[in-house]
């Protein structure tokens, strides 16, 4: 079965989201910069609030470039701490995204492998910022190596159908190792596209709507991304 995985600001996108049939979330602060660490008390009320959908929580302390200081470093390491001791009462899967890269197109392998050592059991996805670093199949085996669950991916195009060649050949090369998910432009009107010419197994979207001047999530439309990957 294809997992479900919808990007989402706030609690009450989240319970849209779960309500519609959503797999697992990914809560994020400030989407317009493409996610950032949002607030402990949200996670915590996700947590208390949701019922069966797994949540992994954005560690990013910042927008702009995926380049990671002493001191960001200091802030996602003391983030991931707090999620951890985090009271999760319904069981629910819960894990940590991060992502860190250096100025000349590589993964910041030294601070990957202490944000992973501080989720402890916590599942940890690397997210897009894999998209940045010039030799991906390279970045695959260093990520698996460092102990990562998971890594987010359009195979650095502008979109997963775009990217779809390098997302099947980074799934050839993780086999069981690692799951890639594939991410970017997925909407119900490709996504069978995208899982025939990927492979993938796992996929990660946002479902954007407006309503009273904000961005919500559109309930409908994750319920037919969902129902489109259960079709035969």
């Amino acid at each position: 079965m294809t997992t479900v995985e919808i990007c989402v600001s706030d609690v009450p996108t989240a319970l849209v989201a779960e309500a519609a049939g959503a797999d697992r979330l990914e809560l994020c602060a400030d989407l317009g910069q493409g996610g950032t660490t949002p607030s402990l008390g949200a996670v915590e009320v996700a947590l208390r609030c949701l019922r069966s959908a797994g949540l992994r929580v954005m560690v990013r302390p910042r927008g702009g470039d995926f380049r990671v200081s002493e001191v960001e470093e200091q802030v996602m390491l003391a983030d991931i701490a707090a999620v951890r001791a985090l009271p999760n009462p319904h069981g629910l899967a819960l894990g940590v995204v991060v992502g860190a890269v250096t100025g000349d197109g590589g993964l910041d392998r030294a601070v990957l492998r202490r944000l992973i050592e501080a989720a402890g059991p916590l599942p940890v996805t690397v997210h897009k910022a894999f998209d940045e670093v010039h030799d991906q199949l390279t970045a695959l085996e260093e990520i698996i190596d460092l102990g990562a669950d998971a890594v987010l991916t359009s195979g650095a195009a502008p979109t997963a159908l775009d990217g779809a060649a390098r997302i099947a050949a980074l799934r050839e090369r993780a086999g069981d190792r690692l799951r890639v998910i594939a991410a970017g432009g997925i909407r119900s009107h490709n996504v069978r596209q995208v899982l025939d010419r990927t492979g993938a197994r796992e996929l990660h979207l946002r479902a954007p709507v407006h309503r009273d001047g904000r961005e919500a999530t559109d309930g409908d439309e994750v319920r037919r991304v969902v129902d489109a990957t259960r079709a035969v």
